[in-house]
């Protein structure tokens, strides 16, 4: 048995799959689809782990995934759904004729008999061709090929990402989604929270017809089980506080527990189940070593880089200020050391990031204004470079919201201090 095998942060984890707390969700899967005539809307926050909860309730069989992302017409995503499933797209091919005239001197008029129907301009003496080719049109309903292919059929169409289809697609994207379910096709939408609701609102008429089930991030104490699993697999032992220092810096994302404890394995060299039980070292230096092999797959490089300096400087210079390892720098750059300090946090309120702020600078401290204007910049800058929403200020209560856990981790092991 592989490591990689035991820990999969990009398929299935068949060794490593924990699921007793998705009791009542799987449940709710289930029941959900056994009804039929709904759609199953899954939000959940980014890698928390969506594809593999649908999987383990649907069987990797039965399971047709495709993605929004990119999507600007509704008929690109059942083109996803029949690649996969094999279904032959028909189309009608025409013949087209025309005339090409080439030589010099001009002359204007009807072409010859042949082609009576055609307006010539040529020359004296020049040369008549006669011009051929194919053109193709689809000849496809999308929407009654995919009833016949899949109504009352056991196979689900896991459309992932589905905010990220274009706005107008959406609308009638929703629509056709409702005579497919109405016809026995099984749909799961998913997408992130905070656009949950964005097949309701694409289709109004939906109401009624959509079961919600909701994911949220991994406790520290479910994702410890993804190691116990993995490390006992592979015959390794451990010590609990290695793993609670991994579910920690996981920051609920099951995906990112599992790329921790793949890259535990590598850093002592297994690749694959030892015979001899071996121990995991528990010194911050292996530690250190794995956070950062991880990090390194995960290269927020660019968005950090913008972050870091923030937009451009009208007028007046930021004030810096002194920091306790001497360095001097301004708002900015403080902001992330802060977001970046232990213990890790996605969610952040101004008093707690303030705390920080304050242990990190050697004198006085960037404050009020200074820190929620630079919260607001730099979770612009953020989603803007990273053509996704990955950090929220709320101004309103004045809460900084990481969304994507790799995020939060590249800005504790991957940035460039």
């Amino acid at each position: 048995m592989r490591a990689k095998q035991v820990f999969t942060p990009g398929g299935f984890p068949q060794h490593t799959f924990v699921g007793e707390h998705l009791g009542d969700k799987e449940d709710a899967l289930r029941q959900a689809l056994d009804m039929g005539n709904v759609v199953i809307s899954l939000s959940g926050p980014s890698k928390s782990g969506k594809t593999v909860f649908v999987q383990s309730v649907v069987g990797n069989d039965n399971l047709i995934h495709v993605t929004g992302a990119g999507v600007s017409d509704p008929k690109q995503v059942w083109e996803q759904v029949f690649y996969i499933i094999g279904t032959p797209l028909e189309t009608v091919t025409t013949e087209e004729q025309g005339v090409g005239v080439k030589g010099e001197g001009k002359i204007s008029g009807k072409a010859s008999a042949l082609f009576a129907s055609a307006e010539a301009e040529g020359s004296v003496g020049g040369e008549v061709t006669r011009k051929t080719g194919q053109s193709e049109r689809g000849a496809v309903d999308h929407l009654q090929l995919l009833i016949r292919e899949l109504g009352n059929q056991d196979f689900v169409i896991f459309i992932d990402d589905f905010h990220y289809i274009e706005a107008a697609a959406q609308v009638e994207l929703s629509k056709q989604i409702k005579e497919a379910v109405r016809n026995g096709v099984k749909i799961v939408c998913a997408s992130v929270p905070y656009h949950s609701d964005d097949v309701l609102r694409a289709n109004p008429d939906l109401r009624g017809r959509v079961m919600a089930i909701d994911l949220d991030y991994w406790t520290p104490a479910v994702l410890k089980d993804i190691a116990r699993k993995g490390f006992q697999a592979l015959n390794l032992t451990f010590d609990d506080s290695l793993i609670g220092t991994l579910a920690d810096e996981a920051a609920g994302s099951p995906q990112l527990m599992q790329s921790l404890c793949l890259f535990c394995c590598y850093q002592v060299k297994v690749s694959e189940r030892v015979e001899t039980p071996e121990q995991l070292p528990v010194d911050q230096g292996y530690v250190t070593r794995v956070c950062e092999s991880v990090a390194a797959m995960n290269d927020y490089s660019s968005t950090y880089d913008r972050m870091k300096e923030g937009p451009k400087i009208r007028g007046r210079a930021r004030t810096a200020y002194l920091l306790k390892d001497d360095s001097v720098v301004d708002v900015y750059p403080i902001v992330l050391k802060a977001i970046a300090l232990d213990p890790p946090m996605l969610t952040f309120r101004y008093a707690e990031l303030l705390g920080r702020i304050e242990f990190l600078c050697k004198n006085d401290a960037p404050s009020g204004s200074s820190v929620t204007g630079t919260c607001a910049h730099i979770a612009f800058i953020a989603n803007e470079s990273a053509n996704q929403s990955v950090m929220e200020w709320d101004e309103s209560g004045d809460v900084l919201d990481i969304r994507d856990p790799y995020l939060l981790f590249y800005l504790r092991w991957g940035a460039d201090e």
